[in-house]
């Protein structure tokens, strides 16, 4: 078979019956401008039309100086709050005409790396990312070339913009509210290295404070954050215990996700247990285990990071570069 041949403003102007520069000056708009006869404006777009020509973004790029896209890192897309993140996101863009590249690093440094120096190569007009990283030297130095949008997790005291939820208060209140009653209280979080961990374990510890309950460091378990780890660090919690925890926090729904695949397939789903959780999933309503939340408004995330990169590429500074967003709490218990 042939290779499928792209059509160029050459191909456009020879089936039109003028010259390359006339074509192109008709398909970017400036015929009238620069006085190109209306007969030959519709005889070119008419063309065009019929060949299903689309313009080139790499040569519309060169003449403003944008790409009109963007870049998004994110560590993983099959998890429920990127997911929605990166889907409201891109929506934004759309509508903006503009397109998103999506890029997952698996919370590996070096991948973030190399997806970050990728989406640069193909010359994003700016970067949204939830980074690994311990520091924000790497993106400091981006920051130089195109606007960074960090949302999700902060790097250390950073001063690159920053969208993030707050966390740490609510977690405290979710879990103080849980904690009548309970002489224990389990922990199941991510990586200790990456901010999330870290601030949802401080709210964790913050609400066990405020209802009397001295945390001890057997019930603190850490792991990552996909469902396969949430399902070990529980199965290995349980076998120790032997028994299920009268409580537990899980740090983020994935984690959430493998405990509530254990309790499943060991048919415990209806056994006594306090469950809450980092992130809400339209799919706890439906459980027989009821699992109280902090919800993210991952739309409002979004709307937020769109808005902050796209002032950055026009030149104009956010009037808070450093957002902390409210979440809510949904109480099924």
């Amino acid at each position: 078979m042939d290779k499928p041949k792209r059509v160029t403003i050459k191909d456009i102007a020879q089936m039109a019956g003028v010259s390359k520069s006339t074509a192109s000056i008709v398909l970017s708009g400036r015929g009238k401008e620069l006085r190109v006869s209306e007969s030959t404006q519709e005889r070119v777009m008419n063309v065009a039309r019929m060949a299903n020509y689309q313009p080139s973004i790499h040569a519309r790029s060169l003449t403003s100086s944008r790409s009109h896209t963007l870049g998004l890192v994110v560590p993983e897309m099959t998890n429920h709050g990127f997911a929605t993140f990166s889907h409201a996101l891109e929506t934004l863009c759309r509508d903006s005409g503009l397109q998103l590249l999506i890029a997952c690093t698996d919370e590996n440094t070096s991948q973030e790396t190399l997806a970050v120096n990728n989406l640069i190569q193909r010359q994003v007009d700016g970067i949204i990312v939830a980074s690994s990283m311990l520091n924000d030297t790497e993106y400091q130095r981006i920051n130089k070339q195109l606007p960074v949008v960090l949302f999700d997790r902060h790097l250390g005291e950073s001063s690159l913009p920053l969208v993030i939820t707050e966390s740490i208060e609510p977690t405290a209140r979710l879990v103080e509210a849980l904690a009548e009653g309970v002489s224990e209280f389990y922990f199941i979080g991510g990586q200790p290295r990456i901010s999330p961990t870290r601030d949802r374990l401080a709210g964790y510890r913050l609400g066990l404070e405020r209802a009397g309950l001295a945390v001890k460091p057997e019930w603190i378990n850490h792991g990552h954050y996909n469902a396969s780890s949430g399902y070990e660090m529980f199965a290995d919690l349980v076998m120790h215990l032997g028994r299920l925890p009268e409580a537990l926090f899980c740090s983020a729904c994935g984690l959430q996700e493998g405990v509530l695949r254990y309790l499943s397939q060991h048919k415990l789903l209806n056994a006594e247990i306090k469950l809450c959780s980092f992130d809400d999933h339209y799919l706890y309503d439906a459980l027989s285990v009821k699992i109280d939340t902090v919800v993210q408004d991952n739309r409002q995330l979004a709307w937020n990071c769109f808005e902050m990169i796209n002032q950055l590429i026009e030149g104009v500074p956010p009037q808070q570069p450093q957002r902390y967003l409210p979440a809510g709490i949904r109480k099924r218990h």
